[in-house]
């Protein structure tokens, strides 16, 4: 028996104009300079006025060119030739006094590793931009669901976490070993899983990982000892073994000579005597960006032509040059929106650059500051940098969570891993520090955090347990 039944449901839908502004938020300096002109190239109503593009690096230039600058100022300078050539790949500090060979990246040389794998297509594009996402020693910091959600983004196409870690599986397998690691013990792990010959102590240096790598020290060693069922002597060629190890996959020795990175940042800061701080985008475009008028009033008085399809072109055409315009002026409106109440948060620190004025700060804070979603303000942040009177830096890195001190403040835990790294640094490194002796010493500072924190915070900034730093002092 047939019958009708009225049910009402609620259905979240995401237009795709609203995906491609996201996609927009998303684009860093260069790859919005690269949008804008593929724009240019496919829509013939859409132009652009290069002589009144306002680029905010010009008008902050610590070093203005002067006016005029005659011939025989430079005519006979004596700096040769290879030494200006040189700043573009060394350090203006550690310029060297012979020439030099080609450069090449460690990563290239994974990239070309991989291709011999007999991955996909897809895996193969995976892996170059997890590749490239490696830090200068061969770890993987970023957080798989991260990236996954900005490939999807990005490409348009749909990425899983599960798909980014078994294309990472691969790339651990390549030369170096312990490479795409996500920590020093993971790379530790690694190393000794790709040892040909794996002995009694091989394994179980590889349980002692596995099992009580953050518990290493001298107080917890007969413990441990009982958990493997092993000896004094025992262990002590497992602790060598592994100081036979390397802590990073990429040494200096490897990785050789390092090329200036050269970073645009999207923002620009300064802070004049008074302390005032302003805040500019390093270029504007959309002041820059218009729609072809007599191509538009073609379109508006196009209605009599007998030619229909080029007349929907154009219309077509004049609708999307509209839309990319208005969506160019809305990013650059929520970028500086977005980049001020930043700012206003964050005034101290920006004054000074003292990581220890850093207040902690959540994704959620700034949305509700300025009125958007969490998402918009990860769209914009996310590989976003802002040129600072203390150096480039990294707006995802100023986003932090905060934990209560003594006096019941809330501080950042960029300055609990300031701390640590600080402690480290001067400690005795024939007798370091254990993680509960860290406890004690940031308790004095006035910083109360657990044994557990401590091991987290070290963990991030890629610090081995004190058993370990003292066999590599």
């Amino acid at each position: 028996m047939l019958s009708q039944i009225q049910t009402q449901k609620q259905q979240l839908k995401i237009l795709p104009q609203q995906i491609q502004m996201l996609n927009i938020f998303h684009l860093n300096v260069l790859e919005l300079d690269q949008r804008i002109s593929d724009e240019l190239d496919e829509n013939p109503l859409l132009e652009m006025n290069e002589e009144e593009e306002t680029v905010a690096v010009e008008k902050f230039a610590k070093e203005n060119a002067q006016d005029y600058e005659d011939w025989e100022e430079h005519g006979y300078d004596d700096v040769p030739d290879y030494k200006l050539e040189y700043e573009n790949y060394f350090n203006s500090e550690s310029i060297p006094n012979v020439p030099i060979k080609s450069f090449s990246d460690y990563r290239e040389g994974l990239k070309d590793q991989i291709r011999y794998m007999g991955l996909s297509e897809k895996h193969l594009s995976l892996a170059d931009y997890i590749i490239d996402c490696l830090n200068c020693n061969g770890f993987l910091l970023q957080d798989l669901e991260d990236m996954a959600d900005d490939l999807s983004f990005k490409h348009g196409v749909i990425v899983e976490a599960d798909e980014l870690e078994e294309v990472v599986g691969h790339i651990q397998k390549l030369d170096p070993v312990g490479v795409g690691a996500k920590n020093t013990r993971e790379c530790l792990l690694l190393q000794l899983h790709n040892l040909k010959k794996k002995g009694p102590d091989v394994k179980m240096a590889i349980k002692l990982l596995e099992n009580h790598y953050p518990d290493l020290s001298h107080r917890n060693m007969e413990k441990i000892m009982d958990a493997l069922s092993i000896d004094e002597e025992e262990l002590k060629i497992v602790l060598r073994l592994l100081a036979s190890l390397k802590l990073k996959p990429v040494l200096e020795e490897f990785e050789g000579t390092t090329v200036n990175n050269n970073i645009i940042p999207d923002f620009i800061l300064t802070v004049d005597d008074d302390g005032d701080i302003e805040v500019n985008l390093y270029r504007s475009r959309s002041s820059s960006l218009y729609i072809n008028q007599s191509l538009m009033e073609t379109v508006q008085f196009a209605g009599a032509t007998r030619d229909k399809s080029a007349t929907q072109y154009l219309k077509s055409k004049l609708s999307s040059a509209q839309w990319f315009v208005n969506a160019i002026k809305q990013r650059e409106g929520t970028m500086m929106q977005i980049m001020k109440a930043i700012v206003e948060l964050q005034r101290e620190y920006f004054k000074t650059g003292d990581v220890s004025l850093l207040k902690p700060m959540i994704l959620k804070n700034i949305a509700d500051k300025v009125g958007v979603d969490i998402s918009t303000v990860s769209r914009v942040t996310s590989n976003k940098y802002v040129d600072t009177p203390f150096g480039i830096i990294l707006l995802k890195n100023l986003f932090t969570e905060g934990i209560i001190n003594k006096e019941g403040e809330v501080i950042s835990n960029r300055v609990i891993q300031s701390a640590i790294e600080g402690v480290i640094e001067k400690e005795d490194k024939l007798n370091p520090y254990t993680d509960q002796q860290l406890v004690a010493i940031l308790a004095n500072k006035g910083i109360n955090v657990a044994r557990r924190t401590i091991a987290k915070y070290r963990e991030q900034l890629q610090i081995p347990v004190a058993q370990l730093r003292r066999m590599w002092a």
